[in-house]
């Protein structure tokens, strides 16, 4: 098997993307008071998250294999991304690459499949369209990664409630725990020679858009949000009394002290981020919708960009449609 080169020298990178990036503050200067006050809202936002790794800890990776798959390279990866236990990996290019490409990290959904994980992303799901992200994101000329979460894929060896419940008694929240292994694993695809570390962009649906824009709030090296039905609004969802739409994953405790939905999302302006729901999707709340658009709005134009911010909305329920994967693809290639 292939070690991934990880020098001294890129150790030291690595070590300082943690140390610098999503958290680096320059106060020295008035102009950059604005930065200053999102970068204290993400450190806060992080320690909602549970006891974590060190986030300068080094990562490694070893590649399991390389093949060709419908018109794209697919390497499969075991990472060590956290220091307890492996993390497989997908990473999809296109052939005959020779520049450095936008890359885009694409996470999984629930949806009950624990077996899945990041074979959704070369595999598809039944509420996605029918090109897999894998073929549509390298047909575009775009390296994309894809990991198993913790309980999912090749790390379900022990079920979500167990899990969620054995962390919550060692001070860790797996909710946590999961952003954390998204985070390094854009340390990992940021300094691979193939990538441009200044295109990048996330995306996934359902649990995979929660990844999304927690991602991109905590991390300003995402350079393109997109998120697919499940931008939701917690106070609603509690107004609702449907809190049982989401797994235990999704509950991080104390969060609803210090942030709403539209508060985490602000974070990621003023960067392109485009959300899509569906009307008849119960997992998200109309009315929750209407709120967040609007503040985002609002934010979005007292930064200077509001053509950054799209909240596109369809006759739904829980899945992409036709139209929505095209306004995804012109997204994609409008801002990364």
């Amino acid at each position: 098997m292939d070690a991934y080169p990880l020098a001294r020298r890129d150790i030291l990178t690595l070590a300082g993307l943690a140390s610098i990036s999503p958290f680096a503050v320059d106060v020295a200067e008035p102009q950059n008071r604005a930065a200053a006050q999102s970068d204290t809202r993400r450190r806060e936002l992080y320690a909602q998250l549970g006891e974590l790794p060190a986030r300068s800890r080094p990562i490694s990776g070893k590649k399991r294999s390389e093949e060709e798959r419908d018109g794209y390279l697919l390497e499969t990866w075991d990472l060590d991304l956290n220091g307890i236990e492996n993390v497989p990996a997908y990473l999809a290019r296109p052939k005959g690459a020779s520049a450095r490409l936008p890359a885009v990290l694409f996470n999984h959904s629930h949806g009950g499949g624990y077996k899945i994980g990041k074979l959704e992303f070369v595999d598809g799901r039944s509420y996605l369209q029918p090109v897999p992200y894998a073929k549509e994101l390298t047909g575009l000329g775009y390296v994309a990664l894809a990991i198993d979460h913790w309980v999912f894929g090749e790390r379900s060896h022990t079920s979500e409630p167990d899990m969620f419940k054995e962390m919550l008694w060692k001070g860790q929240v797996l909710w946590g725990m999961m952003v954390y292994d998204s985070l390094r694993a854009m340390d990992f695809l940021v300094q691979r020679p193939d990538v441009d570390p200044a295109r990048i962009a996330t995306l996934g649906i359902s649990m995979g858009s929660t990844m999304a824009w927690w991602l991109a709030a905590l991390d300003e090296r995402v350079k393109v949000t997109v998120d697919l039905c499940c931008l939701t609004d917690f106070q609603t969802l509690i107004a609702k009394k449907n809190l049982s739409a989401h797994g235990v994953y999704y509950f991080v405790p104390g969060l609803l002290k210090h942030f709403t939905t539209a508060q985490i999302n602000a974070l990621i302006a003023p960067r392109a981020h485009l959300g899509l729901a569906g009307l008849q999707d119960k997992l998200t709340p109309v009315e929750g919708l209407d709120l967040i658009d609007a503040e985002l709005k609002k934010v979005y134009a007292e930064q200077g960009h509001p053509e950054r911010w799209k909240l596109l909305r369809y006759d739904v329920g829980h899945q992409e449609t036709p139209e929505g994967r095209q306004e995804i693809v012109k997204f994609l290639k409008a801002h990364l």
